[in-house]
């Protein structure tokens, strides 16, 4: 039974296939030209990949960072609710055995 994959995978090859033709019946000049191109793109690719790697770590630094002061507020939020419930139930505690 033939699915989309395997229609893609027959494109793909019949695709590499031209290409390898066209290339071998390239001369001399216009193989080096190509090369010459690809090797140009190579490095655009590489330059931008370098940026984009640059701009991530930049983005998760800021983005620890946010995180860490967010938990200190919220921490420090969590840490003054816990003391007013835990000083309420003391109270309560005290109250208690006081009138029993």
């Amino acid at each position: 039974m033939v699915n989309g994959k395997h229609l893609a995978t027959f494109l793909l090859g019949a695709a590499a296939g031209a290409a390898f033709l066209k290339y071998q019946t390239m001369d001399e000049k216009e193989k080096e030209e190509l090369t010459g191109k690809f090797k140009q793109k190579a490095e655009e690719f590489k330059t931008e990949a370098s940026a984009a790697t640059d701009k991530m770590e930049e983005y998760f630094n800021e983005l620890q960072a946010k995180g860490g002061d967010a938990m200190k507020d919220l921490m420090a939020n969590a840490e003054e609710f816990m003391s007013t419930v835990f000083d309420q139930n003391k109270k309560e505690d005290t109250q208690d055995t006081q009138t029993a």
